[in-house]
């Protein structure tokens, strides 16, 4: 944040600052999404709403996972959320108490810990690297599970890394829970945007949701849908705890915004569903230009991105620490990426987190002016 705050700091001085540092697309919310929204105001749709969330949304979100996935689920077990975030706490204060842990991905998203140490719980960071495509495996569960453990975060796409579970690695996963009763807390925020990888057939991310609905998920409006600033996302739960959720939300967050929620519903209309997967085919070419000028300047990327819209790459031989060199860039060349010591400790230093959110022709200056910077 701080980064970015330097960046806006250098850009409204009038320096040509190119922001590949935020996880946010460039693309507008598409036009069906905000025409509802407007309407919505228009009709009086102002007031609050149920605190689980618009009944409308909630079984268009349910028709929408049968519908790409296959997947049944009772709308009863779907709660409406201020975003992916408001869906984490929600989950952490109804399932961690203190001095308890759940096992996450170091490098990963680094406010998920933050939301556990609100209720004095602890993100138990486990190291991930390039070789076990930035995932945790069984193994590495076993190794690192504790007397105070809960449970495992996974994420999937991944920020930073982009990296997807496989089907087999929820199984894998589950089965490790499965003997020490652990849960899984599934981040899909990210859901949609996955590619084929360059080198392989199309990747598969899918919901965990498919291997079982014992599953705690959470996802968002905000990157797929293009609906970052209307705060908004979702969870779903097991029925058994649906009662001891509504509670929570009627208490700490009364109702997510009916005009967002309004909104949303046109977010599974046919047409602004082509507008987000011609969006993804965007993506997915700068994803494809970038990995490729980057591997040519010296940067190494262990595994293609297969989601998101990260490039997670190990800094070339003999450059600066990563925050030095983050901040150098801005400075020298106005090109704001971020370090990777924001995502954790392992390896965290060699590390930046390059976003390609950006239209083609910013990612091509941007790669030019950090080819400068290296030379």
């Amino acid at each position: 944040m701080s980064l970015l705050a330097r960046a806006n700091e250098l850009a409204g001085c009038g320096n040509p600052v190119i922001h590949l540092e935020v996880g946010e697309p460039d693309f507008d919310t598409p036009q069906p999404i905000a025409e509802a929204g407007i309407q919505a105001i228009c009709d009086g749709i102002t007031r609050y709403t149920d605190a689980q969330g618009d009944p409308e949304l909630r079984q268009a979100i349910c028709d929408f996972y049968g519908k790409v996935a296959g997947i049944e689920i009772n709308p009863s077990r779907v709660f409406i959320t201020a975003g992916a975030s408001g869906g984490l706490l929600l989950l952490t204060a109804l399932l961690i108490n203190p001095g308890e842990n759940l096992l996450m991905t170091d490098p990963g998203y680094p406010c998920n810990r933050h939301f556990l140490s609100s209720f004095n719980a602890e993100g138990l960071l486990v190291p991930v690297s390039a070789e076990n495509n930035y995932q945790r495996t069984p193994g590495l569960v076993d190794q690192h599970w504790t007397e105070n453990t809960r449970g495992i975060l996974v994420a999937s796409p991944a920020n930073p890394t982009g990296a997807v579970l496989s089907r087999d690695d929820i199984e894998g996963l589950l089965e490790a829970l499965n003997r020490r009763r652990g849960f899984v807390i599934s981040d899909e925020i990210y859901q949609g945007l996955v590619y084929q990888n360059l080198l392989y057939q199309d990747q598969d991310a899918p919901s965990a949701l498919s291997v079982t609905q014992d599953a705690l998920i959470v996802n968002s409006f905000s990157k797929y849908f293009g609906m970052t600033g209307w705060r908004l996302g979702w969870v779903v739960v097991p029925e058994t705890l649906v009662q001891d959720l509504a509670k929570l939300a009627q208490n700490l967050f009364i109702c997510p915004s009916a005009i967002s929620q309004r909104a949303a519903i046109a977010a599974f209309s046919s047409d602004a569903l082509d507008i987000m997967q011609s969006q993804r085919k965007a993506l997915q070419a700068r994803r494809d230009y970038l990995v490729s000028e980057l591997k040519t300047l010296g940067f190494g990327i262990g595994e293609i991105p297969a989601g998101a819209f990260y490039v997670y790459a190990r800094l070339p031989d003999g450059s600066p620490r990563a925050v030095d060199f983050c901040s150098r860039l801005l400075e020298e060349e106005y090109v704001a990426i971020t370090p990777g010591t924001d995502f954790g400790f392992h390896e965290a230093g060699d590390h930046v987190r390059i976003s390609y959110a950006r239209d083609i022709s910013e990612l091509e200056l941007a790669v030019e002016r950090i080819g400068a910077f290296l030379t």
